[in-house]
């Protein structure tokens, strides 16, 4: 397995990547919700990367996107230092280190380009990916209250931070 930067031709698989992890509901879009075609993909992708603070970092496994963790730092002057992040891992690689693997190189890169905070929600039945922020050194900052619906019911959120 090999973690690395996105690149431009990667859009049509981290799109079909984005689309499985979605699938798994415990992410911030319901499945197939996300319509975006190559070439959007590709813009977005395009548009991350030119941010100084900003990146996608995939992993790949025999050619295949199988995980990613976005870091989408702040656009102003007084927020440039901090980032939100969104990891996702198929489901078939989840419990196999794979998020581990990409939330290290998203530390080390962050610190690399003057980040120097980070934060994540992840919804609070989600025990798995909870217990993995907190095994990789995130905080509790907060708790926001039926924040989703997901098929009809209310959702909370666990809002984590980690200073770099």
């Amino acid at each position: 397995m090999e973690i690395r930067h996105i690149r431009l031709e990667d859009a049509e698989q981290f799109s079909t990547l984005i689309a499985s992890v979605d699938s798994s509901n415990m992410m911030l879009f319901e499945p197939g919700e996300r319509k975006t075609s190559k070439e959007q993909e590709e813009q977005n992708i395009e548009k991350i990367l030119l941010q100084g603070n900003s990146t996608i970092i995939v992993a790949e496994d025999n050619e295949r996107l199988i995980g990613f963790v976005t870091i989408l730092g702040g656009e102003s002057s007084r927020s440039q230092h901090a980032a939100r992040i969104s990891v996702g891992v198929t489901e078939e690689f989840r419990g196999k280190g794979v998020a581990t693997r990409l939330l290290k190189e998203a530390f080390r890169w962050s610190k690399e380009v003057g980040l120097s905070r980070l934060g994540v929600t992840v919804m609070k039945h989600n025990e798995r990916a909870f217990s993995l922020y907190l095994k990789m050194g995130f905080e509790v900052e907060g708790e926001k209250f039926q924040s989703l619906m997901i098929n009809g019911k209310p959702i909370d959120e666990f809002y984590l931070y980690k200073l770099l």
